[in-house]
């Protein structure tokens, strides 16, 4: 067994690999101190191609779907590209709307198609969580719900003119402008944000990651 000193020094040297591009999930892997890179899929990758929603499909069915194959595809290219081991950490978020999946607006006419029925209601925004570790394989899932204020034509056409919508799940990003139309939150910010803290630290503390 390595002593206690040699154990701490893998502990503070130990790196993650982030397979995602979004800005938002490393500053919040960075709010909890862990260290990390981001493993981006390569030109020759079809990432979008992963996120399409099969027939009748539940919005949680779908979520935790979509993060699995998002994982595998970065285990393969991390083995692809021959790096340094190290645990792989994957996410999907999605919003539903009673049994719609809103993903992200093609446009500004489907980003307004989303934000007027968001406009007054109470949806649900889901986010798994996958982690690579060896041969082992952990996933967790955050169900946040969240009620958005009446919104007017003005507000939406304000929001839609700033360009924050596209790109984002059912068309808002709660960390950005689109804050200002929430009434209520029951669940977890960061979840809604794209990665769940409370449920990352856990599958890390799984592997040993000491946080």
């Amino acid at each position: 067994m390595k002593p206690a000193a040699s154990r701490m020094v893998d502990r503070m040297n130990r790196l993650l690999y982030l397979a995602s591009q979004s800005p938002r999930r490393s500053q919040l892997l960075d709010q909890i101190g862990v260290r990390h890179v981001v493993l981006a899929p390569g030109p020759d990758e079809d990432a979008e191609a992963l996120e399409a929603v099969l027939a009748r499909e539940s919005a949680l069915t779908y979520v935790r779907r979509v993060t699995a194959l998002k994982l595998e595809a970065a285990v393969a290219r991390h083995r692809r590209l021959a790096l340094s081991e190290g645990p792989i950490l994957c996410a999907d978020t999605t919003v539903a709307l009673g049994r719609s999946i809103l993903g992200k607006p093609a446009d500004a006419a489907e980003a307004r198609s989303m934000l007027q029925r968001l406009s007054g209601r109470a949806h649900r925004v889901l986010t798994a969580v996958a982690l690579a570790h060896g041969s082992r394989r952990l996933e967790a899932l955050s169900v946040s719900r969240v009620r958005f204020a009446p919104l007017s034509e003005a507000q939406i056409d304000a929001y839609i003119a700033s360009g924050e919508p596209l790109g984002k799940a059912g068309g808002y990003a709660i960390q950005g402008r689109a804050a200002a139309f929430v009434e209520h939150i029951s669940g977890s910010h960061s979840g809604i944000v794209g990665l769940p803290l409370f449920e990352t630290a856990e599958l890390l503390r799984r592997c040993g990651w000491a946080l």
